[in-house]
């Protein structure tokens, strides 16, 4: 028995060192540089107008004012729920993904020829062939804030009708939130439509400056 102990000594002692090691002293001190650092990434980017949260600049969100720019389409609703769902237990909690379907898969043909019908509703101007590609596709998390500079380009001229906002205003306010290619070179320009829409509303006076 005495040997056994023995034997089992040093393995619990290198458990306990590590548990606290890695799970306690590691992650205390990545928070706390992190909290030094880069204090708004690490509390999630997000936004705040007068004092209150509004959203984050990482996550997407569902606008169905004719005002404000229109994001991707995702397959999990950008998380949105009323205070009802929650209350009820139909919502259970922030997630992400996508339904991975096949391009020939029923369910995303037609999920795609309503968001076109959708679209050309409120963008009379634009026809069908004309539409970006990224305006009827998800992303891969379903919570992703970008779209193409095309994609906003060709929401423009519907924005001026609805918001009575200036064409010159509008790219204006497109422009200084988009961002370019990673160090010039990788990826895509992206355009940050949540930001966008802040901007919009606090040129409706909706809002006051964003925070």
């Amino acid at each position: 028995m005495v040997k056994v102990l023995k034997g089992l000594k040093k393995p619990l002692l290198i458990t306990v060192a590590m548990l606290l090691i890695c799970g306690l002293a590691y992650p205390l001190v990545l928070t706390g540089i992190s909290q030094l650092i880069f204090p708004n990434q690490a509390n999630g980017s997000l936004i705040k107008v007068d004092g209150q949260a509004v959203g984050s600049m990482l996550i997407g969100q569902d606008f169905t004012d004719s005002r404000f720019m229109k994001c991707r389409p995702s397959a999990v609703n950008y998380n949105t729920y009323t205070q009802e769902a929650k209350e009820s237990g139909d919502y259970a909690g922030p997630g992400s993904g996508s339904n991975n379907y096949a391009p020939t898969n029923p369910a995303l043909v037609e999920r795609v020829e309503a968001d076109i019908t959708e679209f050309l509703a409120a963008n009379p101007s634009v026809t069908k062939e004309d539409i970006p590609t990224d305006l009827l596709t998800a992303s891969g998390s379903g919570l992703d804030p970008h779209i193409s500079p095309a994609s906003a380009s060709i929401q423009i001229p519907a924005l001026v009708e609805s918001t009575g906002l200036s064409e010159e205003t509008l790219e204006s306010i497109v422009n200084e939130n988009t961002k370019g290619k990673f160090l010039g070179i990788f990826g895509e320009e992206t355009v940050n439509v949540l930001l966008v829409n802040l901007d919009i509303a606090n040129e409706l006076g909706l809002i006051e400056a964003v925070e």
